[in-house]
This record gives structure tokens, sequence and C-alpha cells, in this order.
């Protein structure tokens, strides 16, 4: 079953946004496919994230959603990987890999400097598939301060 990463345009959002309302419920969101559709199709329209789509025969089993991000001290591009999916019946078969590679690929083709993502601490399969993708754990550390009404 060959496995194929693209990049996402308008044909894909359908597929694309079934993913990522599962995404969304993996985190504790309610199901909701007309908002995820509605959010994805605005990023992906208005230019503010880029979205790989992986496909194994034809469906859809994963996606990667990247949002850009600007470094002031190195002058540069970054991406960040802020989302990444495998349906639960095409888990550990190389898609998350693939799409992790997927995703580096884009941003040094894009010409960023970096690359980065985020994942909780006691996320345990996933940091190990992240270092065993070459990925390495930095020393610095995250705040946030979220505000209630916008978190929904």
């Amino acid at each position: 079953m060959p496995l194929a990463i693209v990049r996402a345009g308008p044909a894909d959002l359908d597929d694309l946004a079934v993913l990522f309302d599962a995404y969304r419920q993996f985190y504790g969101q309610p199901a909701d496919l007309t908002r995820a559709r509605d959010w994805l199709r605005s990023r992906l329209r208005l230019g503010e994230a880029v979205a790989l789509l992986a496909r194994r025969d034809g469906a859809a089993v994963g996606f990667a959603q990247l949002y850009p991000m600007f470094s002031s001290v190195r002058t540069a591009r970054l991406w960040i990987l802020n989302d990444l999916y495998v349906a639960a019946d095409a888990r550990r078969s190389g898609v998350g890999r693939a799409l992790l590679d997927s995703a580096a690929a884009f941003a040094r083709s894009d010409g960023a400097a970096a690359i980065a993502l985020e994942t909780a601490r006691d996320n345990h399969a996933a940091r190990a598939l992240y270092r065993a993708a070459g990925w390495r754990e930095d020393a610095t550390q995250w705040y946030s301060l979220v505000f209630p009404a916008a978190g929904r």
C-alpha cells in the first residue's frame, strides 16, 4: 500500500476536515465538522497555514499542519508544526514519520532556518517518534497565557 504525502489544496478540504475534526476530538474538543472545515478553509485560503495530507491507496490517513513564524534574532522564517495526526487504524505504519519528514522537507525547501513543534512531556510515543526522526528536545521552556473566551 503506497503512501503519498501531498500539499493539501481545495479539492482535499473535505478529507482534511474529517481528520482535523478527529484530531480536535483527540484533544478533548467536541465533534464539529463544520467548524473544522471552516477553520481549515480560512487558514489555507489566506495562506496562514500549509497542510500536508497523507493518503494510502487514495484514502486520507493523516495530516500535518504548519504555521509560519519569524525569528527576529535570526532574521529568518521558521515553521511551527502545530498539528500532526494519524487516523487510529493507520498508526504505527510509518505515516507519522512520513509526515514529519515531509514537513521538514517543506520547511527546508521554503528557506526556513528551522522547524519546531511542541508536545506534552508525558506523550512518550510522540517524543520517541520525534527523536527517531532526528528532532531534538530544546532546553527552552514555553510559557502560555490562556484567554478563556478565545479558547472555546
